[in-house]
């Protein structure tokens, strides 16, 4: 039997050689937080197989709800072992009794395995230029080296506060691993919004690989909101009426401004209708359920995969100020208020007050919401939105750039690019620990 199987392993052993000449695409998003990367990704491996139907994508995504959207046939998606947060803020693992750097060093190898595999074309990294505790170090190494896959990384519009991002990426190495490793860098926003060439002041090396795409808006893509069944409000468990939504994006730290909205006095004839999101306490959850059942135009809903569904109906928008959330609002025009986070990261606040300025949506800090106060905003007529013209056309440009990167003459590799020089420079010591 051990000869016979041993033979069927000899014989039947996969080649080496792609087997056709469809074309392979990785994206990756670390998930620690929310799913704003992975969402962004979802976004972009529609897109790219939209306009490319013979590839094969793979995501590789860092939190186990990713499953549970649904994907465009040529999309396939690995979800790692997830990380979360403990009450003091640190990383942990999230479900599995495994050490930090046990996980680490799990996810780390389950990422270089699936992509020595999957040999992709090009490799889509969303925001952490090494990933979360440098997992994709060794993957980066072993992709650089062998040559046949081109590295591209994408950046949010925003990412923090400029004197964030000058420690992150100046004093920890981050400009100088972008520059030896990646091929392009994408910034998925607006110049005229927010720069951040100018605003992070990236070093010249950086900077002459940066595309700016646009915002991303998936409302261009297949099967969008325009094509969808509304939904009527009876199956919301809502009388007829306007609709006001309440969007906390992951709802980690999203209770605050939903129970507040729940409190807040609607306009007549007006019902409104709050998402809490996969990552918001059970608790919490439970607590803003029971507070909307004493108002009968209040509902609640958990977890939603296609929460711009309900968005293409709402008459406003309360929310945070998240990345995503940001686009569907803008894409659809809605009158909306933001309340954005502005803790661990300023990115929200900085988006809010960007767009604020431009007259394309309205902001109240954290530190001045009340019920009178969304109550006031609600009852507001809305102003109309000046003709600002916002660059929304990320995911129609997004395949124009590809075929850009994988069409550039491929660099040869030099001694250091493949080395640990610069990673070293862009880890802390705890990082380095996890990522050797």
């Amino acid at each position: 039997m051990f000869e016979q199987i041993r033979g069927f392993t000899r014989a039947h052993a996969p080649s080496r050689q792609r087997p056709t000449e469809r074309r392979r695409i990785a994206l990756y998003s670390h998930d620690t937080q929310g799913l704003g990367h992975m969402r962004r990704n979802l976004s972009i491996a529609t897109a790219l197989i939209e306009a490319e139907p013979d590839s094969d994508i793979l995501m590789i995504a860092g939190a186990r709800e990713a499953g549970a959207f649904p994907f465009p046939p040529g999309v396939d998606c690995l979800t790692l072992p997830a990380l979360g947060k403990d009450a003091e803020g640190q990383y942990q693992a999230r479900s599995l009794s495994l050490s930090l750097k046990s996980i680490i060093k799990l996810r780390r190898k389950t990422i270089r395995a699936a992509l020595k595999t999957f040999r992709p074309d090009v490799l889509i990294v969303d925001k952490m230029p090494l990933g979360v505790f440098g997992e994709l170090l060794p993957s980066l190494r072993w992709l650089k080296a062998n040559g046949q896959t081109r590295l591209v990384l994408g950046l949010r519009e925003i990412l923090d506060a400029p004197e964030v991002v000058h420690d992150e990426w100046h004093l920890s190495g981050y400009d100088e691993v972008a520059g030896a490793f990646y091929d392009a860098i994408w910034i998925y926003g607006d110049p005229r919004v927010y720069d951040p060439a100018r605003e992070y002041n990236f070093s010249a090396g950086v900077t002459a690989k940066l595309r700016y795409t646009g915002y991303l808006n998936r409302t261009q893509l297949a099967g969008s909101v325009d094509q969808a069944e509304p939904v009527s409000p009876a199956g919301l468990n809502l009388p007829p009426g306007r609709l006001v939504l309440c969007l906390v994006g992951g709802g980690q730290d999203g209770y605050q401004l939903a129970e507040i909205f729940l409190q807040a006095t609607l306009p007549p004839n007006t019902n409104g209708l709050v998402i809490t999101g996969p990552f918001m306490a059970p608790e919490q959850q439970q607590a803003l359920a029971r507070l909307a059942a004493t108002c009968p135009r209040q509902s609640v809903l958990p977890f939603v995969t296609d929460p711009e569904r309900l968005l293409a109906q709402a008459d406003s928008v309360v929310a945070m100020g998240g990345y995503n959330t940001v686009c569907e609002i803008l894409s659809l025009h809605k009158h909306a208020l933001i309340v954005p986070r502005i803790k661990p990261r300023r990115e929200q606040l900085i988006r809010a007050e960007r767009l604020q300025a431009l007259g394309l949506v309205e902001m109240l800090h954290p530190a001045e919401l009340s019920p009178e106060a969304l109550s006031s905003w609600l009852a507001a007529k809305p102003q109309p939105r000046p003709s600002t013209p916002v660059d929304l056309g990320g995911l129609s440009r997004i395949p124009l750039l590809l075929n850009e990167t994988l069409k550039r003459s491929r660099l040869q590799i030099q001694p250091k690019t493949a080395g640990a020089r610069f990673p070293v420079l862009a880890l802390t010591q705890q990082e380095v620990r996890y990522a050797a």
